[in-house]
Order: structure tokens, then sequence, then C-alpha cells
């Protein structure tokens, strides 16, 4: 894989939410890893870290069907504030910057509020599909994969 070149980003803000760069993780070919941002996710003027938003900014297969390009967590407690939502479009500027105009999130079929906010962002649901057994999710027990495409070089955003 080509190495990628990280750029320096400050917080980014919607005066509810900050996100901000935690680290940058690089391509690890021997174990399928594409290069990554790991952003956390805080209230607008505190430290308390709340959950994380990751940015994949890479294109494989494995990508593109199954682990998709954005991946996000919030914490137990802060749920149900749309954070998660509010963080992925913070982060909008540094995969257009990267070149993604189109980015992939995948969640299970299951996960309603996943799937909720992938609907808030605007994602389309393209389909459900099968994780093939010899990939590490379906190693890790899970099945399908909720294939949901978000078009954010759209100018209307």
């Amino acid at each position: 894989m080509q190495d990628i070149v990280f750029h320096d980003y400050g917080t980014f803000t919607d005066g509810e939410i900050e996100v901000f760069v935690q680290e940058t993780i690089p391509a690890d070919d021997e174990h399928g890893q594409v290069p990554m941002y790991r952003f956390g996710i805080r209230p607008a003027g505190t430290d308390i870290v709340v959950g994380r938003v990751n940015l994949r900014i890479a294109s494989t297969e494995d990508i593109l069907m199954y682990a998709g390009h954005i991946g996000y967590r919030v914490e137990e407690p802060y749920r149900g504030h749309r954070y998660a939502a509010k963080a992925c479009r913070l982060i909008r500027p540094v995969a257009l910057d990267h070149g993604l105009e189109t980015v992939w999130l995948t969640v299970n079929p299951d996960n309603c509020p996943s799937r909720r906010t992938c609907e808030v962002l605007g994602c389309t649901l393209v389909e459900i599909v099968n994780i093939p057994e010899d990939n590490d999710q379906y190693l890790d027990g899970e099945r399908q994969k909720c294939r949901y495409r978000w078009n954010i070089g759209d100018t209307k955003m």
C-alpha cells in the first residue's frame, strides 16, 4: 500500500462537541491494516472524552465491503445526543483532504442506533452482505454487515 501522508489538524467543533486527533496509525500490510486517523470526541470546552471516531483513509475490498472507512463508538452514559453523527460530519474535511468523496460505513444489521446514525448522516443503505468465513470479523462472531454509502463530496452538505 502506498504511503499516506497524515496531515496536522486542529480541533473541529460545532459548538456542542469537539473532535480532535488522538493518534494516527500507519498502514500495516502484514495485518491488512490501512492508514487511519483516530479522533476523540468530547463535549465542547471539556477534557472528558466520550467516544471516538476512526477514519480509514484507503479503499481496499475489506474497507469497501466489511470494515468501512468510518467507525465510531460513544460510551454508554453519553449516548442519545447524536455525537457519532456530529463527529462524522466534523471529520468530513479530513476525508475530502485525502481524496475520499464517497465513504462507506458498515454496521451490524441488529445495531439500530448505528443504523440510525447512518440515516441521520444521509447515507444510503446499499445492501446487506454476508461476511466471508476467512474475514477477521467473521472469526470474531459477526456474520453480516449493512453497507451504507455516504457521498461527502456533495456540495449541498
